[in-house]
């Protein structure tokens, strides 16, 4: 598969097995997430891995749409350290997701809409914020499958072809 078709083929995956991801595979993922560009080479980003139903439950509740996070056996919270930018937490989390998915695990990028309640169960100091997540496991397939089929009888799903725009000379 080229890398235009892992971009193309990427999709966010709520469903998880009851299954841990191998230290050898979250190793490769945050590794990905380590070496991914940052504006002047700043790297100015942290990533929690909470690996726990009691720790994935509390960062749950800083968000919403959150089920992705209790489902999975692994979330990595992107920390965004004092003087980043949200440019860079996107790209590091793209990261995530695209080395996620060569080793055949599946990703959910989550919204932590609350961050004061991260900040607050992370313990981050001032300055620093955890605005997304992204949960990571092993699909459950039939169970993703069924809940995709729903979203597209409800109306959901596709990508929309009217997106893109040219600046006219």
């Amino acid at each position: 598969m080229s890398t235009y078709d892992d971009v193309r083929g990427l999709r966010a995956s709520r469903n998880f097995r009851d299954e841990p991801l191998s230290p050898e595979h979250l190793a490769a993922i945050l590794e990905a997430a380590r070496w991914t560009g940052s504006s002047k080479n700043t790297q100015k980003w942290r990533f929690v891995v909470v690996d726990d139903p009691d720790g994935a439950a509390r960062i749950a509740s800083a968000g919403r749409f959150t089920r992705a996070i209790t489902n999975a056996p692994v979330t990595i919270v992107l920390v965004k350290t004092a003087g980043g930018n949200d440019f860079d937490i996107g790209r590091a989390a793209q990261n995530i997701m695209l080395a996620a998915q060569a080793l055949g695990i599946g990703s959910c990028p989550i919204t932590l809409h609350d961050m004061d309640r991260a900040a607050e169960v992370l313990g981050l100091p001032g300055g620093d914020e955890a605005h997304y997540a992204v949960a990571l496991g092993y699909v459950d397939r039939e169970a993703e499958e069924a809940e995709r089929r729903e979203r597209r009888a409800g109306g959901w799903g596709g990508r929309r072809d009217d997106v893109i725009d040219h600046l006219e000379a």
